[in-house]
């Protein structure tokens, strides 16, 4: 979709991506297929750009250094370094005057006995690095041995940062765009739902507590773009709850609850996202009716296209991916204007 968004406004994109099959290859102009610590591959692809980004925060933060030594990457290794670590995350997060769950570090299993005195149950376990929709987390319900060595187990007995359950009334994103010239735009706040971890559809307008807290969770993201001297599209997702926005995590890209952006804004978070690292006016990010609603399609659900792209408000897409499985998002429905029949 940066791909897409790059194309409609004259640049050619280049892939760079260790996979063989690549989704964004398949509309780009060229496709570099090589390891993440390939240097001499990583040294050609930058003198074929003039412009690198990125669109999954896995990607390890010495290979953006690497590139930065070579081309201009936007954003830069400072907002990986923090979104890869949930602990060093939750710290640059509270210097800033933001809100977390009560957490406490699980470096190893016995920390994990010391961290559920300390947070209680029920608790989420989750890994340091790695990890999203769901993966890489296990819920702890009681501080028995034998629940928590079972959620220990089930994370791999990686490193591990315990978090307490928080009372919110629902989630949402806040989703900004900063320019290379500082100038900050906001698109309205999605009400996000999701399953099994998983997001599974994102609407407008949401709840009324999310209305009112909007302000003050893009004040906090906002402090977090200007301290991370951020260029492009930056995610935060919240809880909503009754002392205020809570943030529960970073993505420094674009996000799937912004894939409502394409039809249901004025400028989509992909075009804006394209427009800031390359120096570009931003664009307006207003809403253009509502109500909005977003559905991923999720393993089996691609199949049921035909029968979306029957309803002529529907917005359909298909990522094109080759493995169909069970928990994979391979496309999202948009309807904008209209309830989804």
């Amino acid at each position: 979709m940066l791909a897409l968004a790059a194309a409609q406004l004259g640049y050619r994109t280049h892939i760079y991506t260790p996979v063989t099959l690549s989704v964004a290859a398949d509309v780009a102009a060229r496709h570099t297929q090589a390891a993440w610590d390939d240097e001499p591959r990583l040294a050609a692809f930058a003198a074929d750009c003039d412009i690198v980004t990125f669109e999954f925060e896995n990607v390890p933060v010495d290979t953006v250094r690497f590139l930065s030594g070579h081309v201009a990457v936007h954003p830069g290794a400072g907002a990986l370094d923090v979104a890869q670590d949930r602990l060093a995350e939750k710290r640059f997060i509270a210097e800033l005057g933001g809100r977390t769950a009560p957490y406490a570090a699980a470096p190893d299993r016995a920390a994990l006995t010391m961290a559920l005195t300390a947070i209680g149950t029920p608790a989420i376990l989750k890994t340091v690095r790695m990890g999203y929709d769901g993966k890489g987390q296990a819920r702890v319900t009681s501080p028995a041995d034998a629940d928590a060595d079972a959620a220990w187990d089930a994370i791999g007995g990686h490193h591990a940062v315990l978090e307490g359950l928080v009372a919110f009334a629902a989630e949402f994103s806040v989703i900004l765009v900063r320019g290379i010239d500082g100038e900050l735009r906001f698109w309205d706040s999605p009400h996000n739902i999701h399953a099994d971890g998983i997001l599974s559809s994102s609407a407008l307008p949401p709840p009324r507590i999310v209305t009112a807290q909007q302000d003050a969770a893009r004040s906090i993201a906002a402090a977090i773009a200007n301290a991370l001297d951020y260029i492009g599209v930056l995610t935060c997702e919240f809880f909503a709850s009754e002392d205020g926005p809570m943030l529960n995590e970073i993505a420094p890209r674009v996000h799937n609850s912004g894939h409502w952006t394409i039809e249901g804004a004025v400028t989509s978070q992909f075009e804006n996202h394209i427009r800031a690292i390359a120096g570009l006016p931003l664009g307006d990010t207003a809403t253009r009716a509502l109500p909005v609603t977003m559905r991923n399609l999720i393993g089996a659900d691609i199949g049921a296209i035909p029968v979306l792209l029957a309803d002529g408000a529907a917005h359909v897409h298909h990522y094109g991916k080759a493995d169909v499985r069970a928990g994979r998002k391979l496309g999202h429905v948009t309807w904008v204007g209209c309830t989804p029949q």
